[in-house]
């Protein structure tokens, strides 16, 4: 929107997003030179609100980036102390014994955390060096040069008209120029999904894969919680109908992380992600550790899972992708903070060094070759195959085959060269007419609950009278083709019932979205066979506010 006017502001970097890419990238470039003038934004309404991840997080990135973390009162407060795999049944389980797991599976030395805390003591970290952050403070638009070069974005634009045009109460918003721009959005970004789409950054790589992880805390009963215990299940209750499993982590003060990720490459339209999560907990050993206990918080997060081969490249004229922009999930591991983290130190490494150069506004290329030779791409390279099994061959073939491989790349070699990963995740969707309809139990509102009631534990916010968010690009996609094609997924899809079809005694069907109830998972975006809906941030500040997710 050239034609609004507004103020501009020049710093070294520009950094979206407070994540632990972001903060990362911040703290490291002031370490390297206190005198850059650095700014981080932050969409949501303080650092944190919107971080949600597992986690168990593994600390060579925090290592690397600040040495003495304990020192300074890192909020890593509860070391794991048992690692446990399960393979579920309806009515049981089996213990899958740890010996045979590549050593890379071992979660000694990491901690269970709350990455939304960790990344709010980051914010301290970094504004103590000096570094500017500003939260409640979307960017809406990225600013380009007249050589096609990013030059900026444009960050806190309020108060739009319903239909998204200006009106008298409308900010317009600031322009914040940087030498360099950092995308640490998180997994789908607007911005970023832009940066790919106009530089053709995916060619050459295969699709980026993607899963919906859903998470409650639950506050459970003492004689029942075991400080440091880590637990993973596979099986039950999705079967063969879908990728996925569980997590169950025992922090501290007698609580619980609960959660659960299925792959968004199912075939099935009628499968229904949250309901599974629900169903989930009334397995006999995860109901009887949550009886008597009670769910204080729940959220939702798309995850990327292509890994290795999937990471488009990363750097366009004056922008680096980092961190879950890029897709540097551990998929096997469940675990991606730690390279996010390293991402952000080797962008700024490399900017800090094109900086002193008297470089600007070009391709950061020793960012892209740190990532991909470095700690980060001998991670994800030596898991790369996990994903594609999984997806081609199912649970039990890709438990055996995916172990083995992990095994021969720990040794430094493959039998299965790099697997690709085929279809995108929306194009995997069937049609509706092909797969039987899944009958789910109703929530019982003790162990499982329903959609609406588990949203209001987000505590999600947005201003009613600004524009949707939620852009169709053709309004009439949703009924007249996914309905009657795909029996209109979003209905289950949506880990936050943002999505309905109405339909009314003699009126034709309506598809409604109540925008105001979204996570910012970015599941939509990602899943609708038709690619239909494109997710783009909110006004500043609104969103879920996780507590300690």
């Amino acid at each position: 929107m050239s034609e609004i006017e507004r103020e501009a502001m020049e710093y070294d970097v520009v950094i979206v997003g407070a994540g632990p890419a972001g903060l990362s990238a911040a703290i490291r470039l002031k370490q390297n030179d206190p005198d850059l003038e650095v700014v981080v934004l932050e969409k949501g309404s303080e650092v944190g609100a919107h971080i949600l991840s597992g986690a168990v997080l593994d600390p060579c990135g925090l290592d690397k980036l600040i040495p003495d973390w304990k020192e300074k009162g890192a909020p890593l407060n509860t070391p794991v102390k048992e690692d446990n795999f399960y393979m579920l049944g309806e009515g049981g389980e089996i213990r899958v014994p740890n010996w045979p797991m590549p050593p890379l599976m071992n979660n000694h030395g990491n901690y269970i955390v709350s990455m939304g805390n960790v990344c709010r003591w980051m914010a301290e970290q970094a504004e103590a060096l000096g570094v500017e952050i500003f939260p409640g403070m979307a960017c809406s638009e990225l600013v380009y040069g007249d050589n096609g070069e990013v030059r900026g974005v444009v960050a806190g634009v309020f108060g739009l008209e319903e239909d998204g045009s200006y009106g008298p109460n409308t900010e317009p918003g600031m322009e914040l120029h940087g030498k360099y721009v950092f995308l640490s959005e998180g997994v789908r970004g607007s911005l970023a999904k832009e940066v790919i789409a106009k530089y053709d950054l995916q060619k050459g790589h295969q699709p980026q894969k993607f899963g919906i992880g859903m998470k409650e805390i639950w506050e459970i009963d003492p004689a029942k919680h075991k400080e440091g215990t880590v637990t993973h299940t596979m099986g039950w209750p999705l079967g063969s109908k879908a990728g996925g499993g569980s997590f169950v982590y025992h922090l501290e003060n007698n609580q619980v992380y609960v959660g659960f990720v299925v792959h968004l490459n199912y075939k099935n339209p009628h499968l229904y992600p949250y309901m599974e999560f629900q169903r989930f907990k009334h397995h006999p050993m995860i109901a009887e550790l949550l009886k008597g206990g009670k769910r204080v918080a729940y959220g939702a997060r798309a995850i990327s899972e292509g890994g290795f081969q999937s990471m488009p490249k990363m750097v366009a004229p004056g922008v680096a992708l980092l961190g879950c922009s890029v897709g540097m999930v551990n998929v096997p591991r469940i675990k991606g903070n730690h390279n996010a983290m390293l991402s952000g130190i080797a962008a700024a490494d490399a900017a800090t060094a094109a900086l002193k150069d008297g470089r600007a506004a070009d391709e950061l290329s020793a960012y892209e070759e740190e990532v991909r030779k470095g700690a980060i791409g001998k991670d994800l390279k030596k898991v790369r195959n996990v994903k594609p099994m999984w997806s081609k061959w199912g649970l039990l073939p890709s438990l055996a085959l995916g172990g083995l491989d992990m095994w021969t790349n720990t040794l430094g070699f493959s039998l299965f060269g790099t697997l690709g990963h085929g279809k995108t995740d929306a194009e995997a969707t069937e049609p509706a007419d092909k797969h039987k309809p899944i009958d789910y139990p109703k929530p019982d509102g003790k162990l499982s609950f329903d959609r609406l009631t588990n949203v209001s534990f987000a505590m999600t916010n947005h201003e009613e009278s600004q524009p949707c968010h939620l852009r169709l690009k053709d309004a009439s996609v949703p009924v007249s083709v996914n309905l009657p094609k795909y029996d209109e997924p979003a209905q289950r899809y949506c880990p936050a019932g943002v999505y309905e079809v109405v339909q009314e005694e003699g009126s034709e069907p309506r598809f409604v979205i109540n925008f105001q109830n979204c996570v910012h998972c970015k599941t939509c975006d990602i899943k609708d066979p038709s690619q239909n809906i494109n997710w783009v941030t909110p006004q500043g500040g609104d969103g879920p506010n996780y507590p300690n997710m």
